[in-house]
């Protein structure tokens, strides 16, 4: 198996989507830090999510009899110099999440792998929402005169919370 395969592609996807709900871990506790409520509770949000979506990974790999191995994770930035840096650094995040699922759909259409076709379509629709809100959410934080402005921006807005999303794949040991 080639090291751009669908199913190594798949197992690299489980540990960026493990990776990405740290990082949003740790922004959120930043933002709890600053003493900026919303804005935590948003990212803690968001690392669920992610979290899930690794776990949708597992189940999907499960379902398939493809080898699950749940890999160790980079290191997170915790540290930084004011509320804009986090969400560029989340922004930045979700549009390369969008470059690796794009990755496995064109892998799993080269190697005819319809089935891998389908499960990466939830995924992509689910991409264009994470761009979208977290740009959003870094023009307001870029245009806002005050912190209080992006926090009642977040506490008003359904930012990223679109709900439950009745096609979502399963996710193994159930969603959070």
């Amino acid at each position: 198996m080639s090291e751009t395969s669908f199913t190594d592609l798949l197992s690299t996807q489980i540990g960026n989507e493990f990776a990405a709900s740290q990082q949003y871990i740790a922004i959120a506790v930043w933002f709890d830090n600053e003493s900026l409520p919303q804005l935590a509770a948003h990212f803690y949000r968001q690392s669920l999510e992610e979290r899930n979506h690794a776990m949708m990974l597992v189940q999907y790999s499960l379902d398939r009899g493809l080898p699950v191995a749940i890999p160790g994770i980079p290191a997170v930035r915790n540290d930084f110099s004011g509320v804009v840096e986090p969400i560029e650094l989340a922004l930045a995040q979700e549009k390369q999440v969008t470059t690796q699922i794009e990755a496995l759909f064109r892998a799993a259409r080269h190697e005819g792998d319809a089935l891998g076709e389908q499960a990466m379509l939830w995924f992509l629709k689910e991409q264009v929402e994470e761009v979208a809100s977290m740009s959003t959410l870094l023009t307001i934080a870029q245009r806002a005169e005050n912190y209080f402005d992006i926090e009642n921006f977040v506490a008003r807005e359904t930012i990223g919370d679109g709900g439950v999303d009745a096609d979502a794949p399963a996710a193994a040991g159930g969603a959070l």
